[in-house]
């Protein structure tokens, strides 16, 4: 089609295999549409389209539903955005309905013939790598084949501290849980093979396979490209990932590349572990054996 429908917050620019939708980056747009800044959707990635009434008087609303396993943003996501974040959607003023209209008509004759059933891979990019934020006990990061947590002393458990900081390699997840911020006990976890059921896995708060969220930490537009991304990952690295379910996870002390640390940030931890030490909350030996991974990484 080649033609550009200019809404509130974004543009969707037509063309004949796809919609490019631009996202503005002013003030009033969500921070995640800075953030995304351009999507691409193949119009084999859409099972649907509808016009609808704007929640704003005076506007109305072209909202494209993706398939199902299409776009790895909406498969971390759920169903939790709310509802102005939702990148799938046009707002409208209602003076351009009529133009509306005909864009639908267009887009709906444009969809695959099988366009109800899943998709058997993802047909929309994610977030490109590197990427990272900081939540309430740590911060994460993701570079397109690891994904590494290092914990904060003033917000991590001592479980995560006896853990020791993380990283684990794509081929050895099987799948992310993304609980957005916005809600009660927001977090990120990463799902190894093999791993629990949901009923028997530790709180996040616990889990060194998670990034806890909090007022101001994680937030959407920073955490949930991440997870989108490492998601991704996962799902491409799965036909070519057959390894063993006890494949012990690297530490950051022992991967191949070694993260160099600032030294007083060494330092610092090293307090808090002496802390943990003289608490009982570490044995001798365990006291032991992370200093000395700790000092390992200057």
């Amino acid at each position: 089609m080649g033609d550009v429908l200019a809404g509130i917050h974004s543009s969707w620019e037509f063309d004949t295999d796809s919609v490019l939708i631009r996202f503005e980056r002013g003030i009033r747009t969500p921070k995640l549409f800075h953030v995304l800044g351009e999507r691409r959707i193949p119009y084999e990635a859409l099972s649907g389209a509808e016009l609808l009434p704007g929640t704003r008087r005076g506007t109305v609303v072209l909202r494209l539903t993706p398939r199902a396993g299409a776009d790895p943003l909406v498969d971390a996501a759920g169903t939790q955005l709310k509802e102005r974040c939702d990148p799938y959607r046009l707002v409208l003023p209602a003076d351009r309905e009529v133009l509306a209209e005909y864009y639908l008509g267009e887009l709906r004759s444009m969809l695959p013939s099988d366009c109800g059933a899943a998709a058997e891979r993802y047909l929309v990019d994610a977030p490109r790598a590197p990427l990272s934020f900081k939540g309430y006990d740590g911060k994460a990061a993701f570079d397109g084949r690891s994904v590494t947590f290092r914990w904060f002393w003033t917000g991590a458990s001592s479980a995560k501290w006896k853990a020791g900081d993380q990283r684990f390699q794509v081929g050895e997840l099987s799948d992310v849980e993304w609980r957005s911020p916005e809600v009660f006990n927001g977090y990120l976890r990463l799902l190894p093979h093999g791993s629990k059921d949901e009923q028997e896995q530790p709180e996040p708060e616990h889990d060194p396979f998670a990034i806890v969220f909090g007022l101001g930490y994680g937030l959407v537009h920073e955490s949930l490209p991440l997870a989108a991304a490492v998601l991704a990952a996962v799902r491409a690295a799965e036909p070519a990932s057959v390894r063993s379910l006890d494949k012990a996870r690297c530490s950051i002390g022992g991967a191949d590349d070694p993260v160099r640390s600032d030294p007083a940030d060494i330092a610092e931890r090293i307090r808090h572990l002496g802390e943990l030490h003289a608490a009982g909350l570490l044995t001798d030996k365990e006291f032991a054996g992370k200093k000395a991974e700790l000092l390992a990484e200057l």
